[in-house]
């Protein structure tokens, strides 16, 4: 009897690699979820929709949005790094994954352990702006009256740890520029304090101030992208106004847990890539701002890890604590 369930054990085992196998070959064999680490709407909200819908065709298995909120998008983020690494639940991943990884010190999963990047997808440079009445015509001027006056200019962004406040302050440290913070609960009443000059200068998305660039509300004096945006032509970057070493993006990726097979993290990255070269979709991410990224597996893992060592700088630097 025992030598008969040996037996079967033994067959049992040697069964689990083929299963495996069989599964990786066969993936996906059922709907696939992605969680983004938001409440619905806003752009992550819509792109991930958009890009969700387009994969069902690519994949031949429906691909659903599920949005759980909450924790500075640790909730959702969680949630994936507890999920089976078996391709069928990914997530939506954002700058505060990175940033998150320096600006928490307890978090109950590791940025680096517990995901693997699958594929960029999109981004969206910073932009400096300044009041049209603001005495700084450019970049440098900025720097130079920062410096006369040090401590005395101030500049809100949309709250402690965010992308904005960490963009100001890798753009300080880079210019040396001694620049007072003040946060404010997102990035309206930031932008409203610099319009009535309660503020002398902010950083946010392209998709916020390209606008009121255009209707000569604010002046835009440099771009934290590697290259000029298509939204906003005429606006240096930061390299190319004299602070090189400031190259900051609101991003979209998606990752999966750590674990993954690497036959259904390619299967992944393929599909998005094909996604995103579809008319249709790269006309609606252009529209709202985004460059589209996309690339290999090793560019968003380099993306990645190149974004978290640059934030936790940032967050050293400014001695920011998590709320």
């Amino acid at each position: 009897m025992n030598i008969f369930l040996r037996a079967i054990a033994a067959a049992v085992v040697a069964l689990v690699p083929m299963a495996s196998a069989l599964a990786q070959e066969n993936y996906p064999s059922h709907p696939i979820k992605i969680v983004v680490p938001f409440p619905p709407g806003g752009t992550s909200d819509t792109v991930a929709r958009l890009v969700a819908a387009k994969l069902k065709d690519k994949l031949g298995q429906p691909v659903l949005v599920d949005n759980k909120g909450g924790g500075g998008t640790i909730i959702g983020t969680e949630a994936v790094a507890r999920s089976p690494a078996d391709g069928y639940t990914l997530l939506w991943a954002t700058p505060p994954f990175a940033i998150n990884h320096s600006l928490y010190t307890k978090r109950p999963y590791d940025a680096f352990k517990d995901f693997v990047a699958v594929v960029d997808v999109a981004s969206m440079p910073l932009v400096l702006i300044v009041p049209p009445n603001s005495p700084a015509k450019n970049l440098q001027e900025l720097i130079a009256l920062a410096k006369k006056n040090p401590g005395k200019l101030s500049y809100g962004s949309s709250g402690n740890g965010g992308s904005p406040h960490l963009a100001m302050e890798t753009f300080k440290s880079a210019s040396n520029a001694d620049i007072k913070h003040i946060p404010y609960r997102g990035s309206a009443p930031a932008f409203t304090d610099l319009l009535g000059g309660q503020t002398d200068v902010m950083i946010d998305t392209t998709l916020l101030v390209t606008p009121y660039v255009a209707a000569g509300k604010v002046r835009a004096l440099a771009q934290t992208g590697t290259e000029r945006s298509s939204a906003l032509p005429n606006v240096p970057t930061m390299r190319e106004a004299g602070v090189p070493g400031v190259s900051v993006s609101a991003w979209l990726m998606l990752v999966a847990p750590a674990g993954t097979p690497d036959s259904i993290v390619r299967k992944l990255n393929t599909a998005v890539n094909e996604v995103l070269k579809t008319p249709s979709v790269r006309d609606q991410l252009e529209k709202q701002g985004l460059e589209i990224t996309a690339g290999s597996q090793a560019d968003a893992a380099r993306h990645l890890k190149a974004d978290i060592d640059m934030y936790a700088k940032a967050i050293k630097a400014s001695g920011v604590k998590a709320e």
